[in-house]
């Protein structure tokens, strides 16, 4: 018989914190304790890379970096690195969303002074083994960044006319106004001075020395994120709780990836890409999703055995136990869109690595612990080469009442137990935001089914979700807690306001584990050694 788990998806930014974001602190220690009085065995997170453009964890400066602003003040007070005066004065911050803007400047201050303290007082021979065993990835990181910040302050004071110009006049036949002067003054890669668009060696060294206070800066903070969720993930382990974590398969256009390895990617010599990311009209979109990502070149992958692939997948298991590969289907094929363009409308299907990826990627590493996001229009060529990998795939609720009792994601219709379902995901409304707006055929199917009154849908789903047939069921947090749209994280296609949900101090009650608790124990789930 197979092992029946369910579990909670909720990303770190989410936890309750009096700093205006969830962090590694009180608030995710908290939230591992509710899971372990629910009986639940896995925690399900986004992606925890540096988030980027719109803030999103799945646009990153960099594939490999983690998301500082989680980093928690209370932990750098801990040890030693801020003084109880440093956290007395906490800005005003709205209850359940997160201010970026104001959060990012808020902590910024907070994490200089900690780093002033580290050189100060630390002892740096940890922090030494991590830049080395991390210099693959850290030292263009951290150049990238520091570089990226630095232009970012100097454009804020004007006297750039020309450095504008001499971009825009490069950039116009690839972006429109707004986006040229968004990417300037954001200190995008590709408006970068000439020397540092391909930069050598020397011209490397030459700013790693000018900005090498600012690098080590950014270092310390990437080795700050990896010690606090090292002793978190060793916490939840031992309450027997397993993290799920999410790995975009596509790479920010503007990120530490691309600037320096963009033979890797379809990049011109301009610094855009001219083969970028999305997927055609589907169930979000009417004129499909375009992403804007560069495009792999898989040949030159497969010419260096996949090493990039087979690091960045290794250095996500530091930091999760078992991975989903968002967007699996372009591994069987994908959505090729010539940029620029406005949508995503017009594209052509391209044949992604295929099998021979992951074969190469399970003799490297020793097995893969994955799970494929398989959701989309896909054609039966996705199907096979997720089967016989043997991964589970994933089943939404929400998807399931609108197209009669033959619909794929109606736990009847389920031929086997190798799924992990969902009421809905981070890119879904909540399931109460959901019901307001199903229709009323809809509506009226999902009460015959589930033989309700639809006036406590969001439990409805957690049950009907525990009581199928699949391996797993994780619910979002916001379906734990009854929320409505409002709490949404993320609506597909809309450019800012997404990923700011965040829970309140006393959301996570004794009667909503009483309840996890309640329905995985009816329902075999609660596979705890």
């Amino acid at each position: 018989m197979s092992l029946r788990r369910s579990g909670v998806l909720m990303h770190p930014s989410s936890f309750y914190s009096p700093y205006g974001i969830g962090d590694l602190g009180e608030g995710a220690y908290r939230f591992i304790d509710f899971l372990e009085k629910g009986k639940q065995t896995l925690w399900q997170i986004l992606p925890l890379s540096h988030v980027g453009y719109g803030n999103s964890p799945y646009s990153s400066y960099s594939a490999f970096a983690c998301n500082p602003w989680i980093i928690s003040p209370d932990k750098l007070a801990n040890d030693g690195l801020l003084g109880n005066e440093d956290l007395r004065n906490i800005p005003y911050f709205k209850a359940g969303k997160v201010e970026y803007e104001k959060v990012m400047d808020y902590k910024e201050k907070l994490f200089r002074k900690a780093f002033h303290m580290f050189n100060m007082y630390a002892d740096k021979k940890p922090f030494k083994k991590f830049c080395e065993e991390n210099a693959f990835w850290l030292d263009d990181y951290a150049l990238y960044i520091s570089i990226k910040n630095h232009l970012i302050n100097e454009r804020k004071t004007g006297g750039i006319l020309k450095d504008l110009m001499s971009f825009a006049s490069r950039a116009k036949s690839y972006l429109r106004d707004h986006e040229i002067l968004d990417q300037f003054y954001g200190a995008a890669f590709a408006s970068f001075p000439d020397e540092l668009l391909d930069p050598t060696e020397e011209v490397k060294a030459r700013w790693r020395y000018k900005l090498a206070e600012d690098i080590e800066y950014y270092s310390f903070l990437q080795y700050e994120f990896y010690r606090q969720w090292s002793q978190l993930k060793k916490y939840a382990n031992s309450k027997g709780i397993e993290i799920i974590g999410d790995m975009p398969i596509f790479i920010a256009a503007d990120s530490a990836d691309a600037w320096l390895n963009r033979e890797l990617f379809h990049y011109n010599s301009e610094g855009f890409p001219d083969k970028i990311a999305g997927v055609p009209p589907d169930y979000f979109s009417e004129t499909g999703q375009l992403w804007g990502n560069p495009l792999y070149r898989w040949k030159k992958h497969e010419e260096t055995g996949y090493e990039w692939w087979a690091n960045r997948i290794k250095q996500t298991l530091r930091f999760v136990d078992i991975v989903r590969i968002d967007h699996f289907r372009a591994f069987e094929s994908y959505w090729e869109i010539t940029a620029p363009a406005k949508t995503a409308e017009k594209g052509v299907w391209k044949k992604g690595p295929g099998r021979k990826f992951f074969d190469i990627m399970f003799y490297k590493l020793n097995g893969l612990p994955i799970i494929a996001e398989d959701l989309g229009d896909l054609n039966p060529e996705v199907h096979k080469l997720r089967d016989s990998l043997g991964l589970a795939g994933m089943k939404v609720l929400q998807f399931a009442f609108n197209s009669g009792c033959e619909n794929d994601f109606l736990p009847h219709n389920f031929r086997n137990t190798n799924w992990i379902i969902y009421p809905g995901t981070h890119d879904n409304n909540t399931t109460i935001g959901w019901w307001k707006e199903a229709g009323e055929e809809e509506r009226k199917y999902v009460k015959d089914y589930l033989r309700v009154s639809g006036n406590d849908i969001a439990w409805d789903f957690i049950r009907l979700a525990f009581s199928s047939i699949a391996d797993t069921a994780i619910i979002p947090i916001q379906d734990v807690l009854c929320l409505d749209e409002n709490a949404r994280m993320n609506i597909p296609g809309k450019p800012d306001g997404n990923w700011e949900f965040r829970i309140g101090k006393d959301d996570l009650t004794d009667g909503f584990a009483d309840g996890l608790k309640y329905l995985s124990e009816l329902y075999n789930r609660n596979n705890i050694d």
